[in-house]
């Protein structure tokens, strides 16, 4: 079938005329079936309209469209759908933040910040042993260091039995008080140790409590 059909159809020995010539392109239609990307297209005073009844994902031809024809993404961004249900498409956050702070769950991590991220949760990686400065009354210190520390302490006294308390508090937390070390010894000339992990923004202090402790020292992992 015919594209075009044309306005007027002149019979066999019909005079042509300018008012007849100009029917030919006026009243002229187009077959919508047969054009172009299914659009319908009309002569409209002698100037073709076309009004685009869009393209079909049928007229799409697998994997014919290109990156290049989407809409520039932001820097960052990634497509996906955190909307909670099936929506369009939607540009996600890509966090390149080491210690996870954003704490953001419509958002993704990269490969780098998850890796830092997970290192710096290892007790030991990066970290040495080290003399430190605790005092037994209650004095709070607190662990900035970004991991996980783990704290020793020995503690000598030449009569019997003391022991040594250890109260953690964490970040927003409650705190919470456990026995660090305790030292019995009928004969006297007793000794203690204790050790404990004190995770990343955590405050802690130690307090004494029995007999004398004659003297004590501590080290940390950080």
């Amino acid at each position: 079938m015919a594209v075009i059909t044309s306005g007027k159809t002149f019979a066999n020995g019909e005079q042509l005329s300018a008012s007849k010539l100009n029917q030919v392109i006026t009243a002229a239609t187009f077959n919508q079936t047969d054009a172009v990307d299914g659009s319908t297209m009309t002569l409209v005073g002698g100037a073709m309209a076309v009004r685009d009844t869009g393209i079909t994902t049928a007229k799409i031809a697998d994997s014919n469209v290109t990156k290049a024809k989407i809409e520039n993404v932001a820097n960052m961004k990634a497509l996906g759908n955190t909307s909670g249900s099936a929506a369009a498409p939607q540009e996600v956050a890509i966090l390149d933040e080491n210690d996870m702070t954003s704490d953001s769950d419509t958002s993704l991590a990269t490969q780098q910040s998850i890796k830092a991220y997970a290192d710096g949760g290892d007790i030991g990686v990066g970290q040495t042993w080290q003399s430190v400065t605790r005092a037994l009354d209650g004095t709070s210190y607190t662990n900035s260091t970004g991991k996980p520390i783990m704290v020793k302490g020995r503690f000598d006294g030449n009569t019997d039995n003391h022991n040594v308390d250890i109260a953690v508090t964490p970040s927003g937390g409650s705190t919470v008080s456990v026995r660090f070390a305790t030292g019995t010894n009928s004969g006297g000339g007793v000794a203690s140790n204790g050790s404990i992990i004190i995770p990343n923004n955590t405050s802690y202090s130690f307090t004494k409590s029995g007999d004398t402790i004659t003297s004590f020292g501590f080290h940390e992992l950080r």
